[in-house]
């Protein structure tokens, strides 16, 4: 016979045994569960396993499907009016005092150029590939002319100064002052990053999968210092001076035999420029140009 108390803690005990099988039951639910959702995961094809986040990286710069929002070919270059080379064939009628002059230039040219220590942040490496994993030649084959607008030591300030943000960097491969200074700026094995959005010949390359294509890949760059007068927005200035077209023409011939680049395949940012912002190098005189590479040797 039980006594009160204890008759009250066994109907206690009777009335807790449902809730503590109950419990016990959804245990092993839960333990079943975890068992098939475990064996689910092992049992996956290989081909769906998630990823590495090396693999994820790669995807996204090669712009693969899994990148909806970018395209997954590159873009086509807009249609632009072909280059019509101002440059024409010529084998006689040069001048021999300038050809003589032309000539003790181009072999004093390396002892005679000054090597600027270039910041990283301002040019690039060329590319084997696009940014859709498309093989493409970095060999230079094209020469953009251009104009610092200010002087040369602003120029070389510029090149010097470290950049992180990608609209403010900037470079060439060679400057040539007023008094017919040659800078080399970058090695020509260097990407400089001349002009932005630009194509020559219906011709550029997309480096960033982001951005519109640029000649930077294939081209070389080489700025004339401006003029003092010409440190504005008109559209011409007094011109460059003939110590300036003597170098020119000398880098010119440099880099037209070494690569080897024709006549027509040298523009200028004007031409190559698709924003139709860019006017330089502004009051160039090609006519002197073409008296210079002919007496080099480079029309004929």
């Amino acid at each position: 016979m039980l006594r009160p108390p204890e008759r009250l803690l066994w109907a206690r005990r009777r009335s807790s045994r449902p809730l503590v099988l109950a419990i016990g039951l959804g245990g092993m639910a839960c333990l079943l569960g975890l068992g098939w959702l475990a064996r689910a995961i092992g049992e996956r094809p290989p081909e769906r396993r998630d990823s590495s986040l090396l693999s994820f990286l790669r995807d996204g710069v090669q712009g693969s499907s899994t990148n909806e929002g970018l395209p997954r070919r590159a873009p086509t270059p807009p249609p632009v009016q072909a280059w019509s080379s101002p440059l024409r064939r010529q084998c006689r009628g040069t001048d021999a005092a300038l050809k003589q002059r032309l000539q003790r230039l181009s072999a004093v040219l390396q002892q005679r150029t000054f090597h600027l220590d270039t910041d990283p942040t301002n040019y690039g490496e060329r590319f084997n590939q696009d940014a859709f994993g498309q093989p493409v030649d970095p060999t230079p084959r094209l020469i953009v002319l251009h104009e610092t607008v200010y002087g040369l030591s602003s120029a070389i300030n510029t090149f010097v100064t470290p950049h992180p943000s990608d609209e403010d960097q900037v470079s060439y491969h060679t400057l040539i002052g007023l008094q017919g200074e040659v800078v080399q700026v970058l090695d020509p094995s260097r990407r400089a990053f001349g002009a932005g959005n630009s194509a020559f010949n219906g011709q550029w390359v997309v480096t960033n999968p982001k951005l519109n294509g640029s000649v930077n890949n294939f081209a070389l760059h080489l700025s004339l210092e401006t003029p003092l007068d010409g440190e504005n927005d008109d559209s011409e200035h007094s011109g460059y001076t003939a110590a300036q077209l003597d170098a020119t023409a000398v880098v010119l011939a440099d880099w037209m035999k070494r690569f080897p680049i024709p006549p027509q395949s040298i523009t200028t940012h004007r031409a190559v420029d698709l924003g139709g912002e860019r006017q330089d190098p502004r009051s160039f005189d090609w006519s002197a140009l073409q008296m210079r590479l002919a007496a080099l040797g480079r029309l004929c």
